[in-house]
């Protein structure tokens, strides 16, 4: 093969992408939104104990913590919605108002318990329950979905239409045709856990919760090729 045609070669298989490079394209962004009730809800809460001694507080605070986790297993939580997620112990330095160094004057124990409610018209009742047994620390609740797929295919789905329908308006008032899509992207994280909504109504329960509506986004962007005018 001589010279001539290794280049004439070569010219061929660049080309293409070449061309490809300088296709013009356009790039739009869809958000979509899918908002429902919550079935399920996460508790964070605890026992903290003081004692003079360590051995003691540790001793108090499980002793306080079994007889919680007891009550819950009656309320009909099973295990695998009960999880151990802070054990802590600390001194309790007080301070001399002469100058003195500090002082130990006692410990603190503490244990945080995280918490799975999968009927959510036994929540506050749980919540009293637990309460009375001991738990005297609460960080919060969260709702949440126990399968949050099919909110997140459909959030996608309505993502993908409205992305669709800008690249169509933009192109009709610009005066151009839409191409080929030539790339698909999800924006973020892809999925983002829902964040609770509350709202006025609340539950008949004994510690009254209002769980509201819960949103599922999601976030698509296409990219599409422009047609040449003709």
């Amino acid at each position: 093969m001589n010279i001539a045609k290794v280049l004439m070669l070569c010219t061929a298989l660049v080309l293409p992408g070449h061309v490809l490079a300088d296709t013009p394209r356009l790039t739009v962004t869809g958000e979509g939104a899918v908002a429902g009730r919550p079935d399920m809800a996460t508790i964070t809460l605890g026992v903290t104990t003081e004692a003079a001694t360590a051995a003691e507080a540790m001793a108090g605070n499980s002793e306080k913590l079994g007889r919680v986790l007891q009550r819950l297993k009656e309320a009909g939580l099973e295990d695998r919605d009960l999880q151990t997620s802070g054990l802590s112990l600390n001194p309790n330095w007080t301070q001399s108002p002469e100058g003195e160094a500090p002082r130990i004057a006692g410990y603190v124990a503490s244990n945080m318990l995280t918490v799975r409610v999968r009927a959510l018209d036994r929540l506050g009742a749980v919540l009293d329950q637990a309460v009375q047994d001991g738990a005297n620390t609460l960080q919060g609740v969260s709702f949440g979905l126990v399968d949050p797929q099919p909110a997140m295919d459909e959030a996608r789905r309505k993502a993908v239409a409205r992305a669709q329908a800008r690249a169509q308006l933009l192109t009709e008032a610009a005066g151009v045709q839409l191409g080929p899509i030539l790339e698909i992207r999800e924006g973020g994280d892809g999925y983002r856990p829902p964040m609770p909504m509350y709202r006025e109504a609340a539950m008949d329960a004994p510690v009254p919760m209002a769980e509201g509506e819960i949103e599922t986004t999601a976030q698509v962007t296409l990219v599409y090729e422009l047609k040449q005018q003709q």
